[in-house]
């Protein structure tokens, strides 16, 4: 064979075996690439939120902070303004565009550096879907293959809406509508020209383009976004310049809780119950808040201590309670004076001693046993074997005086100790606890006479629900929510209000009675400033540790704590009537 024929046939063979290699290098490179159906299924973490009654945001709960919009609800204008940065002829390429992966290499080549890329909307979406961010030739080619198919399978707007939803614009905010509500505290829908050019030149590279970094290259690089958009005529040239004046946004807009207290509680209940789905599964949490009278809540315990601290040294803590008693719907719910000082919830976890706020039930069990409200009780000095051998226990009057013989209604109104504790000792204790705990008090209760003046510990949520069977005589289980849809707005939960009767009404009408002669004439007779029907019962523990005050009207039952995280005494002679009665007051003054 002549040395032309090999030099021939050396250059097909070598041509043959680079072909076939590259056909090799194809076929291995494609051999593992993802179903593009499965984007049918796919579903992208989403932020869940929390709602008041009112249809308030109280909350968002999420890992990447995202809120799923549908690809028709986003803004034309939005599209245009990443359209023209990231791809100008989306609408007419399938899926690849040849045409500029051979304009961004010219520029490249003439600035000897990379100053264009050549990736479609499309091919972006692909990478972030499907690959990882390698740098190589084989994953060049899955993304162009999958590209396609994906432009085979989708329109263009829903491509599109999928590349708008899953991009990472910095902030912890993922997606198009949590970009707008964290850089400009509002709806894609509502945004201006100006932030959707933002948006669209942030994306590329977040941390760079941050206005909260750099703002100058955040206004070099909106300005580019801005003049793409009026090059391709989707722009005015008034439009253009009066978008290039338009601030920059100067801080992030991260939402707090509203009601932050009850929604804490919520958020633990809801990870309880599904995990980490209430952080990636766009749950729509429907609350039993009133968002108004929360408002009115907050700011009634906020102006009660303020007025107080005046009286004494600093430090003193809130919290204020507001149930439904017909459905047990929490309403308002304040823990504390100040959440983002600290979260412990006074309202729900603070064990403290409820003083005479704990008499009703003696009083309700003495009714329960055949007892009226004008039957007599001694009011003298007694005393009572102790808890240590030889030791007594003697109860004294507020004010060491004594009445003789009062009725019940007498008693309670002026909430006479030994009167009380005479009268749980006649009815039994474990009488008296056993009825506390049908109204639904949880914490245990220590089977001693000292009980009858509230010496166990409580909380404000037990003790102001248990209030809730002296207002209707059903026992209604506190609710929190009401109901949860998922991400389609499919209800995953509805909860419905139970309850039991606790009280015939016979016995109801008694303890109303009673309740409403402390106001009329005892402890909380201020109350009768409000000018409505109301009743109640005031709390003070020894020393003025804790002040209390639980009330209600036909709507709410209300109960008001005011006291020291350390247990130290409030201040001289802040009782229950003077240290909770005007939160609780203020509160139902301005409740109506």
């Amino acid at each position: 064979m002549s040395s032309f024929k090999w030099q021939k046939f050396i250059v097909i063979a070598v041509l043959a075996m680079s072909l076939g290699a590259f056909g090799g290098f194809v076929y291995w490179s494609l051999s593992d690439l993802p179903e593009v159906r499965s984007l049918e299924g796919y579903t992208p973490m989403e932020s869940s939120f929390v709602y008041s009654a009112d249809g308030k945001v109280l909350a968002e709960f999420y890992l990447e902070r995202r809120n799923f919009i549908p690809h028709y609800k986003i803004p034309d204008m939005v599209k245009k303004a990443f359209i023209a940065i990231e791809d100008q002829r989306f609408y007419s390429h399938p899926g690849v565009d040849f045409i500029g992966i051979l304009r961004a290499l010219y520029r490249d080549i003439m600035a000897k550096s990379i100053v264009e890329g050549g990736s479609t909307i499309t091919q972006q979406l692909t990478k972030m879907l499907f690959l990882r961010p390698e740098k190589s030739f084989s994953r060049k080619i899955k993304e162009a293959v999958i590209s396609v198919q994906i432009e085979k399978r989708y329109t263009k707007d829903e491509i599109l809406g999928m590349y708008l939803n899953k991009a990472y614009f910095g902030a912890r905010a993922y997606g198009i509508e949590a970009a707008a509500q964290t850089y400009f505290g509002k709806s894609v829908n509502d945004m201006t020209i100006a932030e959707a050019a933002m948006l669209a030149g942030l994306q590329r590279a977040p941390a760079t383009y941050s206005p909260f970094r750099n703002s100058e290259k955040t206004s070099v690089r909106r300005q580019l976004v801005l003049r793409k958009m009026l090059e391709n005529g989707f722009l005015t040239l008034k439009e253009y310049q009066q978008a290039n004046e338009e601030p920059l946004p100067t801080a992030a807009h991260h939402r707090k809780y509203e009601a932050p207290y009850f929604v804490e509680i919520v958020r633990q209940q809801l990870e309880a119950r599904y995990g980490e789905k209430i952080y990636t599964s766009g749950l729509r949490v429907y609350s039993t808040i009133d968002y108004s009278l929360q408002q009115i809540a907050e700011e009634a315990v906020r102006n009660g201590i303020a007025i107080l601290e005046k009286r004494v040294k600093p430090g003193v803590q809130s919290a204020l309670i507001a149930i439904d008693p017909r459905e047990g719907s929490v309403k308002a719910m304040v823990g504390g004076t100040d959440f983002w000082e600290t979260q412990f919830n006074r309202a729900t976890h603070a064990l403290r001693q409820p003083g005479s706020a704990f008499k009703p039930f003696v009083y309700a069990t003495a009714l329960e046993s055949g007892m009226s409200t004008d039957d007599a009780i001694l009011d003298e000095p007694i005393s009572f074997p102790g808890p240590k051998p030889n030791s007594t226990w003697s109860p004294k009057n507020y004010d060491n005086e004594y009445h003789g013989y009062v009725p019940l209604k007498t008693a309670i109104a002026l909430s006479l100790n030994t009167a009380t504790v005479r009268l749980a000792h006649d009815v039994g204790i474990d009488k008296v606890i056993a009825l506390a705990k049908r109204c639904g008090i949880k914490s245990t209760l220590q089977p001693y006479l000292p009980i009858a003046l509230g010496a166990s510990d409580v909380t404000l949520q037990d003790l102001t629900s248990a209030y809730g069977v002296f207002a209707t005589g059903r026992r209604t289980e506190p609710l929190t929510y009401t109901k949860i849809l998922n991400r389609d707005g499919v209800p995953i939960e509805e909860v419905h209000p139970s309850s039991e009767e606790v009280l015939p009404q016979d016995t109801l009408d008694k303890m109303k009675e009673l309740l409403r002669a402390v106001v009329e004439s005892g402890t909380a007779v201020k109350a009768k400033e409000l000018n409505r029907m109301v009743y109640g019962k005031t709390g003070t523990t020894n020393e003025f540790s804790d002040a209390w005050f639980i009330g209600f009207d036909d709507k709410l039952v209300v109960g008001v704590w005011v006291g020291r995280d350390d247990h130290k005494p409030i201040g001289p002679k802040e009782t229950g009537a003077h240290a909770a009665l005007p939160i609780w007051m203020d509160f139902m003054k301005h409740s109506q």
